[in-house]
């Protein structure tokens, strides 16, 4: 397999990345509402913010993903901080994620979707120009490509238009290391509605990738994803599913039977090439520590 090499990154047979934040947060009993979602934590308690992902690293996560999913500099000001303090609440998140301890930091970057807090980025139809989309992405790279994270974490992407226009900016900030994750609605297609070997095989060669792959989808639904993938590049896989509900953003609440074993499945994603394996959205620190206890059993039976 090829892909951009970040020493110790990919351990054998895959790494752990941490699950969502939210998820932690709420086990700590606080519960992320309103636009900023868990990024308003990052201005209010960003104690509690270190907190969170630190329980991850306790489980066993090799990787956290910072809290700037969901952080923009607009979004800030909306909040009512002044421009300088906004561009340095975004720029903090990777600074809390490293003090959690762990061995690598992913800054986060969620899709313009997730800005607007309205379930958007698992449908893709934002009424805004791609012109909006790109402004709204290079501004938050600009910011936080020099902060120090060790990858990006391009994450829970809609469509191939907008993962070539945030891949776009990368280059523009200098490339640094990535992996690309799209948000998928079925066994077969993006939530953006693209069938995933076509839009891995259209964005695959826009950057140099550390992994690519999925997350944010139904743990039912990846092993036949990663299988119509595999046709179509030969990049490491990068997977961390959700815990199996859909999400309703009017009510804005999780609804339908869940699947958060997400660990039952690692064992065959790691033979179709996932090299990263974590959770997102309902997937704990137990779900992590699990993962952690698969990826212990698989080396061991090597």
């Amino acid at each position: 397999m090829t892909g951009v090499v970040v020493p110790g990154l990919l351990r054998e047979p895959f790494t752990v990345v941490d699950g969502g934040l939210s998820t932690s947060l709420e086990e700590l009993g606080h519960h992320p509402d309103g636009a900023l979602w868990t990024a308003q934590l990052v201005i209010d308690r960003p104690e509690v913010i270190v907190a969170a992902h630190r329980r991850f690293v306790e489980a066993g996560a090799d990787v956290v993903i910072s809290s700037s999913y969901q952080a923009s500099v607009d979004g800030f000001e909306r909040a009512g901080l002044d421009r300088a303090a906004a561009v340095a609440a975004l720029a903090s998140t990777t600074e809390l994620a490293r003090r959690s301890g762990a061995a690598f930091v992913a800054a986060s970057i969620g899709p313009y979707g997730a800005y607007l807090a309205d379930g958007s980025e698992y449908r893709g139809d934002y009424a805004a120009s791609w012109a909006d989309v790109r402004s709204f992405h290079r501004e938050r790279l600009e910011i936080l490509a020099g902060t120090g994270a060790d990858v990006f974490a391009v994450e829970t992407i809609p469509t191939v238009a907008e993962a070539e226009i945030v891949l776009d900016e990368l280059r523009r900030v200098g490339s640094p290391p990535a992996w690309l994750t799209f948000t998928c609605a079925d066994q077969r297609t993006t939530c953006g509605g693209e069938p995933i070997g076509e839009a891995i095989a259209a964005v695959q060669g826009a950057a140099d990738l550390v992994a690519i792959g999925l997350n944010c989808t139904d743990p039912r639904h990846v092993t036949s994803l990663l299988v119509a993938a595999r046709e179509r590049t030969d990049l490491p896989f990068v997977v961390y599913p959700n815990h199996g509900r859909a999400w309703d953003a009017e009510a804005k609440c999780w609804i339908g039977d869940g699947d958060d074993h997400v660990a039952m499945r690692a064992g065959e994603w790691v033979a179709l090439g996932a090299r990263l394996i974590g959770g997102c959205c309902g997937v704990g620190a137990d779900g992590v520590r699990s993962l952690a206890e698969v990826r212990d059993r698989l080396l061991a039976d090597t």
